[in-house]
């Protein structure tokens, strides 16, 4: 890939989509005392970047011959999306495999985006299933297996998301840090390749999510990492291997550039870009404005950085989940197990514990653990989470028995 091959690929995608939004953000800017211009990918046609690579790869594979054949991709998000999207454009067929398990709003949206040339058929629990199902299809029809991430064409139309920057930024202005998320790694490999010789090596920033650090295992170990275990809830970046032919372009980096962000915090973001700024991010796409809020403030100071917002799928039915997460995170909500005695005034007598911050968000009785004492699990909310020291304190002086289960994860998830 040169920078000749993306600019060509950045001027044919001028056919489909005008380019993406790169906005100066003045809030953040503020914060952090430094330039933070944001790439909206959340504002292309299919509200990710993934529609880049997809009409890249059919876009060459139908000048090579291919355009009398059948496309296939095996995804349930934003891939499907801009893969259906190309479809149609080019007038081409194509077949999507979904899981059983995808969401029906996801399912809807790709088949609006590919209109009559799209037959998506949904099969296996999960994506491993669908995959193979995906890749025998292909065999049996002769078609052309358009990959999510690990292919060349895919790596150079996701890198015009790089070349757009370059010709948004104010003349003579150069990215001092440039923080993009990493799933696959497709969009990393194809922006640190298009501003290689422009941006440092070192001024390249990574974030992955905690429960999928593909790309940092993968340089820690000196090669391709499979996890044997991902947290799917940043949907668009749980990935349990990098591509290949990405972690070739990205193992020359410093596993200290790899910013691993836990996905509590990443609901911490989405929640404030949806209230401060009106901007609707899914988790993927709240990752590189995280990975910026976990930074040293004064490593940013005075430099200009771009931060890539990479889609906005965000599916509102989630919105509840996201708030308990963040107000978890940011310590302004709890989980207790409380050991009550079986008598009269016992619960007043707790209450009157609580601060004039204190909100009872759930309450409920578990069993009896004796004749004479009851399990209650509480759940409280403050504005301030110095009160829960406070609390914490006067449970201990009451002789209360209690047990913070809010980190608890097997707790937490089996309960509340």
């Amino acid at each position: 890939m040169t920078r000749q091959d993306v600019e060509r690929a950045e001027e044919a995608l001028r056919g489909l989509f005008p380019p993406t939004s790169l906005q100066l953000n003045e809030h953040l800017s503020a914060r952090y005392g430094a330039d933070i211009w944001l790439k909206r990918e959340d504002l292309s046609p299919v509200r990710s970047y993934k529609i880049r690579g997809a009409f890249n790869f059919l876009r060459k594979a139908i000048a090579e011959g291919a355009g009398g054949k059948t496309f296939v991709c095996a995804s349930a998000g934003n891939h499907a999306q801009g893969f259906a999207f190309v479809c149609r454009h080019f007038g081409v067929p194509g077949v999507v495999f979904m899981p059983v398990t995808t969401p029906q709003q996801k399912i809807d949206k790709t088949r609006m985006f590919g209109a009559e040339f799209i037959t998506i058929k949904l099969t296996g629990d999960f994506f491993d299933q669908c995959y193979q199902a995906a890749r025998d299809h292909v065999q049996a029809i002769d078609g052309v297996m358009v990959p999510p991430f690990d292919h060349v064409d895919i790596i150079e139309g996701q890198a015009t998301v790089a070349a757009e920057i370059m010709q948004q930024l104010p003349e003579g202005t150069v990215p001092d840090m440039v923080v993009m998320p990493v799933g696959g790694g497709g969009l990393a490999a194809g922006i640190t390749g298009y501003l290689d010789g422009i941006v440092p090596n070192t001024g390249f920033v990574f974030t992955e999510p905690a429960g999928a650090p593909s790309l940092k295992r993968s340089i820690e170990a000196g090669e391709v990492v499979t996890l044997s275990k991902v947290d799917n809830f940043v949907d668009g970046a749980a990935v349990a291997r990098i591509g290949d032919l990405n972690f070739a372009a990205l193992s020359k980096f410093s596993a200290d550039q790899v910013l691993l962000q836990p996905e509590n915090a990443i609901c911490v973001t989405i929640g404030e870009m949806l209230n401060v700024e009106g901007v609707v991010l899914e988790p993927a796409g709240a990752l590189s404005l995280t990975a910026i809020a976990a930074m040293d403030p004064e490593t940013i100071r005075g430099k200009t950085v771009i931060a890539v917002v990479s889609g906005g799928n965000f599916d509102f039915e989630r919105l509840p989940d996201v708030k308990e997460r963040a107000m978890r995170y940011a310590g302004l909500k709890k989980y207790f197990i409380l050991r009550l005695p079986q008598r009269p005034g016992a619960l007043r007598d707790f209450l009157n514990l609580l601060g004039p911050d204190d909100d009872i968000a759930r309450f409920e009785y578990l069993k009896k653990t004796a004749r004479n004492f009851g399990s209650v699990l509480i759940g409280i909310e403050s504005k301030a989470p110095d009160s829960f020291a406070a609390l914490t304190e006067k449970l201990e002086k009451s002789g209360i028995g209690f047990e913070d289960i809010t980190e608890n994860e097997i707790l937490a998830n089996l309960i509340i």
